[in-house]
């Protein structure tokens, strides 16, 4: 028994030795995943793809949009609530003395609904970036980037005229 759990992990050990750092496996069903997982909670794609460093960025997004929208909406119920009371004819709202003219009422709850609404329209934004980057991010880490295709600056200098050149220079190996 301890004899043949040897033998798997000896077979196990020289398989892996066969893989060279060049060769990858490429999953077509990884960007799927990805995607899958930041529309089911967003940053799990991110996760998925061991992209960690972007999950303070996705969750300060949306943290931020619901709080604007939080915010907005909060200032949006106070005008309205206020413009229902003195149209009820009630004088005891808590705009009474600073603002005497209703139409400003108005005025303020136009512009806190206007940025309430944008308020969601950025969180449903970054929810969908944040969809949109996990599938992106998991087609780019299948990309085959190894010395057979290379982009590097060079510097040549010529010596009998003294002239520098600079440029890039692509490298196409088959």
């Amino acid at each position: 028994m301890l004899l043949a759990l040897l033998c798997s992990l000896l077979a196990e050990s020289q398989q892996q030795s066969n893989i060279t750092p060049n060769s990858f496996e490429i999953n077509p069903l990884r960007p799927a995943k990805a995607t899958f997982y930041s529309a089911v909670f967003p940053g799990l794609g991110q996760i998925y793809n061991k992209r960690y460093w972007k999950l303070p960025i996705i969750y300060g997004g949306i943290g931020a949009s619901i709080y604007y929208y939080d915010f907005n909406n909060k200032n949006f119920k106070r005008y309205r609530n206020a413009y229902k009371r003195r149209i009820a004819g009630y004088d005891d709202d808590e705009f009474q003395g600073i603002i005497s003219a209703d139409d400003r009422l108005i005025d303020g709850m136009n512009f806190y609904r206007n940025y309430r609404d944008r308020s969601m329209l950025f969180i449903v934004g970054t929810y969908l970036l944040n969809i949109l980057d996990a599938n992106i991010d998991a087609h780019l880490k299948q990309y085959n980037l190894n010395e057979n295709l290379t982009l590097r600056p060079y510097f040549e200098s010529k010596q009998i005229i003294a002239n520098h050149n600079v440029g890039v220079l692509l490298t196409i190996n088959f």
